[in-house]
């Protein structure tokens, strides 16, 4: 049984690390493991992300805005010819792969997913891509000059943040990095992205849930929700506000040692070493 303490760390945590790219999933999965609260299970962890959207939603309202215009005008007809219905079309293309690999997940199982030593792994090893890509890419690219390509290049990217560990917002910015995106244009478009990802997801547990007709958790869920935002909207704007003069260096020293101490704990020598 999830309580209202466990609720608030995890959502404070998600709204911390959501849009670092240091794996919200992989964190709140470790939350439960390495603490004496029970695993939280993966309609929380939905619920917590939803927070984060709204945050997203928010700070980037203006943006929002333009692609309800854009639309408008275009009649919801494919089109890059404005800039707000542009950026619509480009989030819906990188959208494509993480639906269909996610349906695919879904009938398959994803608990499987949920262990330290994966994760150990995953914020290891793509903390190091992450290194590799902001070491070599260009900083010369903005969201406007993003093609179709490159959207379903990040899109495919993101499905890899189905892996627990690995970060969303790092496999995207990974991706967009390798293409030569500008730092905070890809962490912009990173975010921008995971919108309709997030609110997919969040509304088929809505669905299971409302099924079920479980009211504690749908309570528990508005709580997350709630937690959430707040953190969240504070994480955007510190972001942000690094990536004007600063790299994701910070972010990679801290899954590589992240990911070390979690294989060493995995494969056993963690504990030899500390007795």
């Amino acid at each position: 049984m999830t309580n209202t303490l466990q609720i608030f760390w995890l959502s404070v945590l998600q709204g911390i690390t959501e849009f670092l790219p240091v794996s919200s999933s992989g964190h709140l999965i470790l939350f439960a493991k390495y603490t004496s609260f029970p695993d939280q299970g993966l309609a929380l962890d939905v619920a917590v992300h939803v927070g984060s959207i709204l945050a997203v939603m928010i700070y980037f309202s203006e943006d929002i805005w333009q692609i309800i215009k854009g639309l408008c005008k275009t009649y919801f007809i494919p089109t890059f010819k404005f800039a707000g219905a542009r950026l619509f079309w480009l989030i819906a293309v990188g959208t494509i792969p993480i639906v269909i690999v996610g349906f695919i997940l879904k009938n398959i199982g994803m608990d499987w997913l949920r262990s330290s030593h994966l994760i150990g792994w995953t914020i290891l090893g793509y903390g190091i891509l992450l290194f590799i890509a902001d070491k070599i890419g260009m900083t010369i690219r903005k969201i406007d000059h993003l093609t179709a390509l490159d959207a379903i290049l990040i899109g495919c990217a993101q499905c890899l943040a189905l892996i627990p560990g690995t970060s969303r917002s790092g496999a995207t910015v990974t991706m967009a990095r390798f293409l030569g995106m500008e730092r905070r244009e890809a962490a912009k478009f990173s975010m921008l992205l995971s919108i309709p990802a997030i609110i997919a997801a969040a509304s088929l547990v809505a669905f299971e849930m409302y099924q079920d007709n479980n009211l504690t958790e749908i309570i528990q869920a508005i709580d997350g929700i709630t937690y959430s935002f707040g953190a969240s909207i504070i994480a955007i704007y510190i972001v942000m506000w690094w990536l004007k003069k600063s790299t994701f260096l910070p972010f990679v020293i801290y899954r590589v040692i992240l990911g070390g101490l979690l294989l060493l704990d995995s494969y056993g020598y963690l504990n030899k070493f500390l007795d």
